[in-house]
């Protein structure tokens, strides 16, 4: 259960990021700045070692969804599907990622739908992984959503695209203020279909916020309900030119 939202801006993009939960799930690891490749990224991270979201030095950001509308082939569970973005954050490319995704992807990883962004080329795709076939499909650089719902994903679809189709009406869309502000929206009520859920057993347990521009990418994650006053921490990457990693870079003890 997720909502995903972008937003091309002048040099760039802002990407927001809604992660429901189980409230039984362990709670996530707050973004670090880690190795990726040749690059450095920054990502929150799952006790796993899998992330839902992440940048790298590139300007490349990754969000991974699950894909609920698919039923999932029967068999063991191979692999978390948070473990695609951490390998995705190894490259620069529509081409490259799509090479990296097929080459570790194996039956047993459950369905989900991953989506690339790539501000230099002004691209952005998305992989669909049924639990057998990857399927990969290009979106214009445009606003756009992407949702999620183990409760009634097609109902979940329905009501928070309305609500998106509404806010971008408000002169201040794709604003961080308006990002926060329908990330944290209870329209048309609090419950399981807004954009903050809410429900006895599962809800929204962090907001990720991620700009990217010609020379920086800012993460901003909010650990908790949006609608809650919980702490946000604020994380900045600096990008190299025309996507080359920076041969310098030591990670940190």
């Amino acid at each position: 259960m997720c909502t995903v939202t972008f937003w091309p801006r002048r040099g760039g993009f802002r990407l927001g990021m809604n992660r429901d939960e189980q409230w039984s799930r362990p709670i996530s690891l707050p973004p670090t700045l880690r190795r990726a490749g040749r690059f450095a990224a920054l990502c929150p991270s799952e006790s796993g070692g899998g992330t839902w979201i992440g940048v790298n030095e590139s300007g490349a950001t990754f969000a991974l969804v699950n894909w609920y509308s698919v039923t999932a082939p029967p068999g063991p569970v191979a692999s978390s599907r948070g473990l695609a973005v951490s390998h995705l954050l190894a490259t620069n490319s529509p081409k490259e990622s799509d090479a990296t995704l097929r080459e570790w992807l194996r039956p047993g990883i459950r369905p989900f739908r991953l989506i690339g962004f790539f501000a230099r080329t002004r691209q952005v795709m998305e992989w669909r992984w049924n639990g057998e076939r990857l399927e990969s499909l290009p979106h214009s650089w445009e606003p756009r959503q992407w949702i999620s719902s183990g409760l009634d994903e097609p109902t979940a679809n329905r009501v928070r695209s309305e609500t998106f189709r509404l806010a971008t009406r408000n002169a201040a869309a794709g604003s961080a203020r308006w990002f926060q502000s329908l990330h944290r929206s209870h329209l048309p009520e609090r419950g399981a279909f807004s954009h903050c859920v809410h429900r006895s057993d599962a809800g929204t347990v962090s907001y990720t916020e991620i700009s990217v521009g010609t020379k920086l990418a800012t993460m901003k994650h909010h650990l908790g309900c949006p609608c809650t006053k919980s702490g946000t921490t604020s994380h900045t990457l600096p990008l190299r030119e025309h996507g080359r990693a920076n041969g310098k870079f030591k990670m940190k003890n």
